[in-house]
């Protein structure tokens, strides 16, 4: 028994090294892990803490609570991403920071660099009337009312010449939508247009310079709008011709028209204009009313109300010029171009409900043809109806249509 006892005794003594062993290493391990551990949180806490206090402390966005990000300028555009890029040095000026595809029409490259030449290109083919409209957005949203309004320039004037001015349109997209009117021989061309080139030696060179740098707010209303509000300016001042609006259907020719505007309203009583409206321009190159509207562009620029620099600033120029000697221009009757309002518009696309009503449309679309240049559809009011065939805009626009394709899903 004690042999046997001593026995075990040796062998639990022979074991305990090993054992001491595997203790210790297990101890030494996790000491080490948790060492790891403890690092990896702190260096990790202190990363997070660094950026969280980085953040707080840079200029560069602050949050309001139209989720829109405000930031100081100057800026650049990035034609890639079409997005803003902040150059925080000088923080010159603060607007909201958006997508704006429309910033791109600011810069030069090796396509609108050809605009000038390409302009007096396509108007050297024995245009009839020169036309211009404008489209500062996507390519795919130049739709069935839009190509409607372009066939209808060519129903008045087939041997007149239609320019496009935008970017998105000068590409392959664009040249498919304008096709089916190219291969019926109609003198149409999109061109991306060199804004700089535009508005050099005029009062808007140092506006667009100041946008450019971030001095000038472009507002909250879209800033698309009013940079087709300036370049429809530019471009009459350059050289010549007629601005339309691309949601005008023409029912007569403007041959005969010369340095004029439309009334969108008068006075009941007296008969004077009370507002003018811009998107039905002509005029002739170089001609003072156009450099006076483009100065007062640049320099009352309101990005934050509505028509500010469109309608009422026509309206406020001619206002302040109207009878002076060297402004020759002609102002025509509300009838001329906006002979409905735009409060009213939804009525030219509604079918009659009873036989007053018949009258009412075949009376309407007899005046129509007899005392007005076209029509201005409203957009922003009108977009979204359906135009029912028999109304007045279903007997116009099927009237007026060269491809007459889709008219009554315009």
């Amino acid at each position: 028994m004690a042999a046997k006892n001593f026995g075990c005794r040796v062998v639990n003594r022979s074991k305990s090294p090993v054992v001491f062993m595997i203790l210790f290493a297990l101890l030494m391990f996790s000491m080490l892990a948790d060492s790891i551990v403890s690092k990896i949180s702190l260096e990790s806490a202190a990363f997070n803490q660094k950026r969280d206090y980085q953040a707080l402390q840079s200029p560069k966005v602050v949050r309001n609570i139209k989720r829109n990000v405000v930031f100081p300028l100057p800026l650049t555009v990035s034609t890639q991403n079409k997005i803003i890029r902040v150059d925080n040095e000088h923080g010159i000026g603060k607007f909201r920071r958006r997508r704006l595809p429309e910033y791109e029409i600011f810069t030069s490259d090796e396509l609108t660099k050809k605009f000038h030449g390409r302009v007096l290109e396509f108007f050297n083919h024995g245009c009839e009337v020169h036309f211009f409209m404008t489209w500062i957005t996507k390519v795919g949203s130049f739709g069935r009312r839009e190509i409607m309004a372009v066939e209808s320039v060519f129903k008045s004037h087939p041997n007149g010449c239609l320019m496009i001015l935008s970017r998105t349109m000068d590409s392959v997209q664009g040249y498919r939508i304008l096709k089916p009117l190219l291969d019926r021989g109609f003198k149409v061309l999109a061109v991306a247009p060199d804004f700089p080139f535009l508005v050099k030696n005029t009062p808007a060179e140092a506006w667009l310079d100041d946008m450019k740098s971030g001095k000038k707010d472009p507002g909250e209303i879209p800033l698309a709008q009013n940079l087709s509000n300036l370049l429809r300016l530019a471009v009459l001042y350059k050289y010549g011709g007629v601005y339309l609006d691309t949601d005008f259907i023409v029912l007569r020719s403007f041959k005969g028209l010369k340095n004029t505007i439309g009334a969108q309203s008068i006075d009941v009583v007296s008969k004077n204009w009370t507002r003018l409206n811009n998107a039905v321009l002509v005029f002739d190159m170089n001609h003072p009313l156009v450099l006076k509207f483009i100065e007062e562009f640049a320099l009352t620029f309101d990005g934050n109300k509505w028509g500010h620099n469109g309608p009422y600033m026509v309206s406020r120029v001619v206002r302040g010029v109207e009878g002076r000697a060297g402004y020759n221009f002609t102002i025509l009757p509300p009838m001329a171009f906006y002979p409905v309002d735009w409060m009213k518009i939804g009525s030219f696309f509604k079918l009659p409900k009873d036989s007053a009503g018949w009258r009412w449309i075949e009376a309407k679309v007899w005046q129509l043809k007899r005392q007005t240049y076209g029509v201005h559809l409203w957009n922003k009011q009108s977009s979204k109806l359906m135009v029912e065939e028999g109304s007045v805009m279903g007997r116009l626009m099927g009237e007026n249509c060269v491809l007459c394709k889709h008219v009554y899903s315009s």
